[in-house]
């Protein structure tokens, strides 16, 4: 193989599609918690073209969750602002560990590619740039198979959700984790991931004890991208 073909900088259509079929069977899943935050959204008195526009443009399923528990006549903005913030903190730390590749995309194509960016294809991409493969279609391919499985899921909760209410009483919320450890121990090893995930870890800790609740989640994500930035392309 030429160079180019073999280069993690690589981004084409068949990178893509596989990324896409790579991450089809874990998006099964994400279509059970789309009903349930379907039938949670029509619950709370969101109308069926908000409840799908939410999770298409969002496509953030703990913060859509948390922000239903905010829902209600009188909506406190600030304090919904700061909590999906809080929970989502955690793309800055992805975004740190996926600089070296975006960094010579063009903006278009660089943020693109973040819009559809989770941690399934997250950590799925971060475990092939460790190999020295291209990582940028399991990360644009699974992210658009992970978000159109959430929007379907989000769709068909407003018609049959009351099949699945509880989908933590099956134990599929432990699906994400299982996969998600299994990424980490197989990824990258290096210096800067090594340094970027202690920081992080290590200020999450002194946040849990001594800041408010649920700061902990900024503090680490702050920190550990901090460093990625400062660290900048690897060597």
């Amino acid at each position: 193989m030429t160079t180019r073909e073999t280069s993690p900088y690589r981004l084409d259509r068949a990178l893509v599609w596989e990324g896409f079929k790579t991450l089809l069977p874990l998006s099964l899943f994400v279509i059970v918690f789309g009903i349930a935050f379907g039938l949670a959204a029509a619950q709370v008195g969101l109308g069926g073209l908000e409840i799908v526009l939410m999770s298409t443009l969002v496509f953030a399923g703990a913060s859509q969750f948390a922000a239903l528990e905010l829902w209600g006549p009188q909506i406190p903005v600030f304090t919904l602002l700061v909590t999906v913030f809080a929970i989502n903190a955690r793309h800055l730390l992805m975004g740190a560990t996926l600089y070296p590749w975006l960094e010579p995309l063009s903006p278009a194509r660089r943020y693109g590619i973040m819009v559809v960016a989770s941690d399934a294809n997250w950590a799925m991409a971060m475990q092939a740039f460790g190999r020295g493969q291209p990582g940028l279609g399991l990360l644009l391919g699974g992210g658009i198979a992970l978000w159109g499985f959430w929007v379907l899921g989000t769709w068909l909760g407003l018609h049959v959700g009351g099949a699945v209410q509880d989908p933590a009483s099956l134990g599929l919320d432990m699906v994400m984790g299982c996969f998600l450890l299994a990424m980490v121990v197989g990824g990258e090893k290096n210096l800067r991931m090594l340094l970027i995930w202690a920081v992080a870890a290590g200020a999450s800790l002194v946040a849990f004890y001594h800041l408010p609740e649920n700061s902990h989640v900024v503090v680490g994500a702050l920190a550990g991208g901090l460093v990625g930035l400062v660290w900048g392309k690897r060597e």
